[in-house]
């Protein structure tokens, strides 16, 4: 076993040392890490994970920079053409429980958007009757064919924006300007989540679906 618990398969390290150089960002912050893949001479340049936060540069933009890019970073996933259906897609969690408006919000913004909603959920997210499709490809191309989606600032949210469709983002503790999802359709809503009514976000679901 290695110093972090990972035992890599030979065939799957033949794999890694076959590359002139790979870049990751996961791992900058783990010393650990970084010692075992010099140990296992996988040729690893480790990249900032975060961009700096007096310089509030996009995420996105942060990312590009690093890798040698220049211009505006608008992430899209190509999907699978399908039928567009008159349905929201609502998303309630995210990978913090601070980021996410409360439920009971989530739930009277259904009860008034005037369409059907189809809930959206992790495995481990408890929700009843929420859809929920493990492949990151197939969930993308299911969210392709919803007319808006409204989640928190999560993982889920930004897929949604990359293929395209309207989606209204709820920000709280986290700054929009560094990790907003980027679109053409896409509206955040930020300030203190307690604070944000279902008046705002019905308001912000018309303003991209009209």
């Amino acid at each position: 076993m290695g110093l972090t618990g990972l035992d890599p398969p030979p065939e799957l390290l033949v794999q890694l040392r076959s590359f002139n150089e790979i870049v990751s960002w996961y791992g900058s912050n783990r010393a650990e890490f970084r010692a075992q893949m010099n140990q296992l001479c996988v040729p690893l340049r480790f990249l900032d994970a975060l961009p700096p936060a007096a310089e509030k540069t996009h995420a996105a933009d942060f990312f590009l920079q690093q890798a040698g890019c220049s211009g505006i970073a608008l992430p899209r996933i190509p999907c699978l053409p399908g039928p567009t259906g008159d349905f929201a897609v609502i998303h309630p969690f995210s990978g913090s429980a601070r980021k996410n408006w409360s439920l009971e919000h989530y739930r009277e913004l259904a009860r008034c958007l005037g369409m059907p909603v189809r809930w959206c959920a992790g495995p481990e997210e408890q929700l009843e009757d929420a859809a929920r499709i493990d492949n990151l490809y197939e969930l993308a191309c299911w969210l392709a064919t919803a007319r808006v989606y409204i989640g928190n600032d999560s993982g889920i949210t930004h897929l949604a924006a990359s293929v395209g469709i309207p989606v209204v983002a709820i920000f709280g503790p986290t700054d929009p300007a560094v990790w907003a999802p980027r679109g053409e359709r896409v509206r955040v809503v930020n300030g203190n989540l307690d604070d944000i009514s279902v008046e705002q976000v019905l308001s912000a679901v018309a303003s991209v679906t009209t």
